[in-house]
């Protein structure tokens, strides 16, 4: 069975193995738990994203998990339980919460089967963290408020006055946010983005707590365009109302920096109470029908480019992305936090 909350008491590893079975024609290998196994796995996704595969992992393997769905908080609590390590595995919607807990130490590395699949980019250097699922940071729209030609083209142009009180931002500590504005440093350097931050902050007509109350406010017409990750409009398409949306894939001109890009993907915990499981969930999110399943519930686009993209998703080779390694997110993660605070916006809604 699955369970929610946050894991207070201590789980121990069983210690019991799990028998691998003969591969199946397809390629993938069945896998079945002895009695006891158990995942102790740790989610900063929304839980929609995650349950349906948990639920398909716990009955492909017979392996129980325990899940905590967390927030962006997700990476404190791991650092906090550092000398106590509760959880096996980390699912996270951002590249940068990842590697700084690899940096930390808090991660493992292991070389599970099908890795090759993954490109070196989207994943860390030792595998300890894989990326599975991209996300590119858009402006979407709402198609009755303003017409293509009159959303900005660049992020840039969001600290232009023009654009007061026309567009909504996450808070501060929003994962995706602090990403994206690590990419902004890597292109501008500091002075310029802590700018741009202190306007951007000033021109916003709504300060979100996530990027879902921002594609609502657009839909339904609250906001003329707003600043997210490219699920969320494939996301908006898919409601009965309020899907009169569009999208602007930012910065795509001949000398601009082009879009910027995250990922979402899983994390090995460094002293993991089950190990064991954690590596038998590591080679079976790899195989390709995971895979899809991991991208396919949240409308992202698979890293894997074996897998076909979401309908309404464009695929990676199709436009222009920034060009910081993922893995450099992680080195600035609380030095953007840090900025992030300096600028005026807040990491948090009410702080």
């Amino acid at each position: 069975m699955i369970m929610s909350g946050v894991l207070m008491s201590v789980l121990v590893a069983c210690g019991s193995d799990a028998e691998t079975n003969e591969t199946e024609d397809d390629g993938s290998t069945e896998v079945t738990a002895t009695e006891d196994q158990e995942l102790v796995v740790y989610s900063s996704r929304n839980e929609k994203f995650v349950q349906n595969l948990l639920d398909k992992f716990e009955s492909d393997t017979g392996i129980e998990v325990l899940v905590s769905h967390l927030d962006e908080n997700a990476v404190n609590l791991l650092k906090e339980e550092a000398n106590n390590t509760q959880a096996d595995i980390f699912i996270s919607n951002d590249i940068g919460g990842l590697e700084h807990l690899r940096a930390e130490g808090l991660l493992q590395g292991y070389t599970p089967e099908g890795i090759e699949t993954i490109d070196e980019n989207y994943r860390a250097d030792d595998n300890s963290w894989i990326g599975l699922s991209a996300r590119t940071r858009v402006l979407m729209y709402n198609k009755d408020l303003v017409s293509e030609d009159e959303v900005p083209t660049s992020i840039e142009e969001l600290a232009d006055p023009q654009y007061e009180g026309e567009f909504a931002i996450t808070r501060g500590g929003n994962g995706g946010f602090i990403s994206h504005v690590s990419a902004l440093r890597n292109e501008w350097g500091d002075d310029k983005t802590l700018e741009w931050l202190s306007s951007v902050k000033d021109n916003a007509g709504i300060i979100a707590q996530g990027n879902g109350d921002i594609r609502r406010s657009v839909g339904a017409g609250e906001i003329a365009f707003g600043l997210v990750n490219n699920y969320y409009y494939h996301q908006q398409l898919e409601e009965p109302m309020d899907n009169n949306v569009g999208v602007v894939y930012p910065d795509q001109g001949e000398d601009q920096m082009g879009a910027v890009i995250n990922a979402a993907g899983v994390g090995f915990i460094n002293d993991a109470p089950n190990e064991e499981s954690a590596q038998v969930f590591l080679d079976w999110i790899l195989e390709p029908e995971n895979q899809k399943v991991f991208s396919f519930d949240s409308m992202e686009v698979p890293i894997n480019t074996d897998i076909e993209a979401y309908e309404h998703a464009a695929p990676l080779d199709s436009y222009k992305v920034q060009d910081m390694p993922l893995s450099q997110l992680g080195e600035v993660w609380e030095d953007t936090r840090q900025l992030i605070e300096e600028s005026g916006l807040d990491l948090e809604i009410g702080s």
